[in-house]
């Protein structure tokens, strides 16, 4: 897949307004032409801007909608604006998803990989209470994919509870290992969320830690070549 000069300074794909986020963002999706097979998602927390980086400069190499995959490229705008893990009511929206083991307790996070859990976000008022959060289980729910693709960073893995042959391709396409499980628990994430639904499965690809210029070295012509087949 070329990435030629014209190509990449703009996002050529259509969107459509999905909902709002709390500061009156709009929600934006980018649709495929026909039936939905995988949902890929970007920037749900607002502290992994390179989800959004990574996905952006390899959609731009496309001028046409795909036809059974689409995208959210950014999950939570404000966060990614503020600069914040969490949207703008402090929410780590990937503990907000309406599971059966959603907790009120805070959500502990690092500063740094390497450093303690020295960062506390709320997990939301209740279930589901964030206006992101609804309307990306809203769109979920509309869209039926038959997966969801969740991009995160930066623990560089393909975390997913069965090695399907999706986790297979993207362990390959990142050269990244699988992980059953992410070693610690996620009440109220959108993966447990989609286990509890049956459909859609979910992966978490988690991202190197590396430059966002090595990210698009290294990742976005194989990322856009396999895009291109799923």
């Amino acid at each position: 897949m070329p990435f030629a000069p014209e190509t990449r300074g703009i996002l050529r794909l259509p969107f459509v307004e999905y909902g709002y986020s709390v500061l009156g963002t709009p929600l934006r999706y980018i649709p495929c032409s026909g039936k939905c097979r995988l949902l890929v998602i970007a920037g749900i927390h607002g502290e992994e801007p390179e989800t959004t980086f990574l996905l952006s400069r390899v959609l731009r190499a496309f001028e046409k909608p795909f036809e059974s995959v689409a995208f959210v490229l950014c999950a939570n705008p404000d966060g990614m604006t503020l600069g914040t893990r969490g949207n703008a009511n402090g929410v780590d929206l990937n503990r907000n998803f309406p599971t059966e083991n959603w907790s009120k307790e805070p959500v502990c996070s690092r500063s740094i990989l390497e450093a303690p859990r020295d960062t506390f976000l709320s997990a939301g008022s209740a279930p589901g209470s964030e206006p992101e959060t609804a309307a990306l289980v809203a769109l979920i729910r509309s869209l039926s994919p038959e997966n969801v693709l969740s991009m995160h960073a930066p623990i560089a893995c393909v975390d997913a509870p069965a090695c399907t042959d999706l986790v297979k391709d993207l362990c390959s396409v990142f050269n990244l290992p699988w992980h059953a499980d992410i070693g610690y628990p996620t009440p109220g994430s959108l993966g447990t969320w989609c286990k509890e639904q049956k459909s859609p499965g979910c992966v978490t690809l988690e991202l190197p830690r590396m430059s966002l210029e090595a990210l698009f070295d290294r990742y976005a012509h194989s990322f856009a070549e396999w895009l291109e087949n799923v």
